[in-house]
């Protein structure tokens, strides 16, 4: 009687190693097909979710989670969260805050422009806003923030400076009119610097009549600043090239009169007498009169 063996054939190792490596390649495309399409539909519904959660939010929770994201030092993100709660709570007591706040985030992420805008339109719906000297400042501090060096374009200087202008006109005994005085003076010696370096550069090209003009407006518009007394010496160097004698003395008085140990009288005390030129006594009561005749 013929034995029947029940044998269990081996499988060549590289044929099994192909077999699993296909079944591999096939679970892994099936799977790919059968969650690709529920993986996105649950992105959007995510989305959903929480837009319909921030929907039926309060606009104090709304103001909330905005501000921790400030604090977290995302400020970007938090400026979204706070236009938020302005967007779906226009007329709640949230939303001017949270105007005020957005601004502060974009001035925090150095977005200027955005933040200038933002409290633009702050000033314009609430004019009469505990918030409104604030705003002011704070559009002037954006300005002033980007003043860059006397060699470039000052329009930005002139516009911190028109901006600080109005926060002291506007308010004057508020913390924020002390601070923007002090600023005042740094814009108004970066707009004088300016005038003096155009003012060289027509002295040294032999444009004499340019030059006095640009170190006029130092002395009449500037009086304040640090480039006075300089820009008194230049005009009395400008008008011996000029052969005016006497409004070269008359400057040089001047110079002594305000800046009697600086450099610069001391150099037109010295520029005049090179040139023939009797330098002038200072004499207080004839001050009033030299001014008045810049």
């Amino acid at each position: 009687m013929a034995r029947c063996y029940n044998r269990i054939m081996p499988i060549h190792p590289r044929r099994f190693l192909l077999r699993s490596s296909a079944l591999l390649l096939a679970l892994s495309l099936s799977g790919c097909s059968m969650f690709e399409g529920s993986w996105f539909e649950s992105e959007e519904e995510e989305k959903k979710r929480e837009l319909a959660e921030e929907a039926e939010a309060s606009p104090e929770e709304l103001y909330e989670k905005a501000r921790y994201e400030f604090a977290e030092g995302k400020f970007k993100t938090s400026v979204k969260s706070f236009d938020d709660v302005e967007r779906l709570h226009p007329y709640s007591e949230w939303s001017s805050r949270s105007q005020i706040m957005s601004g502060y985030a974009s001035y925090r992420a150095n977005q200027y422009d955005d933040a200038i805008l933002t409290f633009e339109r702050f000033v314009k719906m609430h004019p009469g806003h505990e918030s409104a000297p604030y705003a002011y400042y704070m559009m002037a501090l954006c300005y002033y923030e980007q003043i860059s060096d006397v060699g470039r374009d000052q329009g930005l200087t002139q516009k911190a400076q028109e901006s600080l202008r109005t926060v002291v006109q506007r308010f004057p005994d508020t913390e924020f009119a002390r601070d923007a005085k002090l600023k005042l003076d740094l814009t108004e010696d970066h707009l004088a610097g300016k005038e003096m370096m155009i003012g060289r550069y027509y002295l040294e090209r032999d444009e004499y009549l340019a030059a006095v003009n640009r170190f006029r407006t130092v002395v009449l518009d500037y009086q304040t600043t640090s480039h006075v007394p300089e820009a008194l010496h230049r005009l009395v160097e400008t008008h011996l090239k000029l052969g005016v004698e006497d409004e070269a003395r008359r400057y040089a008085a001047v110079l002594g009169h305000n800046f009697p140990s600086s450099t610069w009288y001391k150099r037109s005390y010295a520029l005049l007498e090179k040139n023939g030129v009797a330098p002038p006594d200072v004499d207080k009561g004839l001050f009033s009169t030299l001014l008045s005749g810049i």
